[in-house]
């Protein structure tokens, strides 16, 4: 083990007392509800879109569980810092050193590209993205990953110490695996910058950012209907917006069961870092009522916020909104993000292209 890893495993236990509910044993678990799962992503997205043989734009971003944390300045070729925690505690030596790596593959890149479009198939215009980092789950090892798709599709990823070919992705993700394998500056990534860089400077950016990652701010709730879907049927929509941390759990229930038919949209990102989800519920108009929105969410102090749908309220405002307590057997965890793509909100077809 290099010395860069026996400190981040010497590290890891104190980060675990940093965190809040850091020495709950039940998972914070309570009554009959799932626990919700901690991980912390560290997420570089570079999206490369070639319009044709001579032009090329370039956008990344790099993410923190939901908090945007890195840009980059093409003209400067050089990161910009979002936050004031930004650097972690990464030298300006090592910092030099990652914007050089970052420069001359945003550079070359591109260049091998078009120099391989009749070779292996590509054809004008077709975006590559590329998502790179490293991940900690709660009570396991930290993993690297690097991802890479081609037009959404994945193509090939970096996994338990070599390339892997994408099954969809044919004989292209062949021919980009034979490049990868030869590559000098995808070798320097995978030994060096992912298992000795990434990790350390993940944990360093929980710790400087902790006021900002831990901060609890409680959501707000409201219900309306959606769409009507045919004769003699509602969509039921109950909306929770504003909150942080991201985990959050919200289900249509009557009375204490759960309705099994209900659907939940992609938890996503507002700008000021909190967060919005949606969970529908398709029921016949006379079997509305008794129905209601449960929502629970670290920042409720043990209380779940419940609205109850009434037939006799307009369809298209607020119901009712009223705090239920409930008994929690310990104090949970604090909870972030989910695993991989899901870390930081996003799909393997989608980026955040911020600057």
């Amino acid at each position: 083990m290099t010395p860069a890893k026996e400190m981040l495993f010497l590290q890891l236990p104190l980060l675990l007392v940093l965190l809040p509910g850091g020495n709950n044993e039940d998972g914070g678990n309570s009554g009959n509800y799932p626990a919700l799962n901690e991980s912390n992503c560290l997420l570089i997205i570079k999206t490369f879109s070639f319009y044709n043989h001579s032009k090329v734009q370039h956008l990344s971003s790099g993410w923190l569980d939901g908090f945007e944390v890195y840009g980059w300045d093409r003209s400067s070729k050089n990161f910009t810092f979002l936050l004031p925690w930004s650097k972690g505690n990464l030298t300006n030596k090592e910092w030099e050193e990652l914007r050089s790596y970052f420069s001359v593959f945003s550079s070359v890149f591109p260049l091998v590209l078009h120099s391989k479009v009749k070779e292996w198939q590509l054809e004008y215009p077709f975006e590559i993205q590329i998502a790179a980092g490293c991940e900690w789950h709660f009570g396991e090892d930290l993993v690297n990953f690097i991802r890479i798709a081609y037009d959404g599709s994945d193509l090939l990823s970096y996994q338990n110490n070599s390339w892997v070919p994408s099954p969809k992705g044919g004989s292209r993700a062949q021919q980009v695996w034979e490049l990868l394998e030869k590559s000098k500056i995808s070798q320097e990534i995978t030994d060096g910058i992912l298992p000795d860089i990434c990790p350390r400077l993940l944990l360093s950016l929980l710790d400087a950012g902790k006021a900002d990652l831990q901060r609890q701010v409680k959501p707000k709730a409201w219900l309306s209907s959606g769409r009507t879907p045919g004769p003699g049927r509602l969509l039921l929509v109950c909306h929770i917006s504003g909150f942080h941390p991201k985990p959050v759990w919200a289900v249509w229930t009557r009375g204490k069961q759960e309705q099994p038919s209900m659907q939940r949209s992609d938890v996503l990102p507002h700008v000021d870092h909190t967060w919005y989800l949606r969970v529908t519920l398709e029921v016949a108009a006379g079997e509305a009522v008794g129905l209601a929105c449960r929502v629970r969410h670290s920042s409720l102090g043990g209380q779940d916020l419940l609205l109850y749908w009434e037939q006799n309220h307009s369809k298209d405002l607020t119901i009712l909104a009223v705090m239920v307590p409930l008994v929690l057997l310990k104090v949970g965890l604090l909870f972030w993000s989910r695993k991989y793509w899901k870390c930081c909100g996003l799909q393997p077809s989608s980026s955040f292209p911020l600057e």
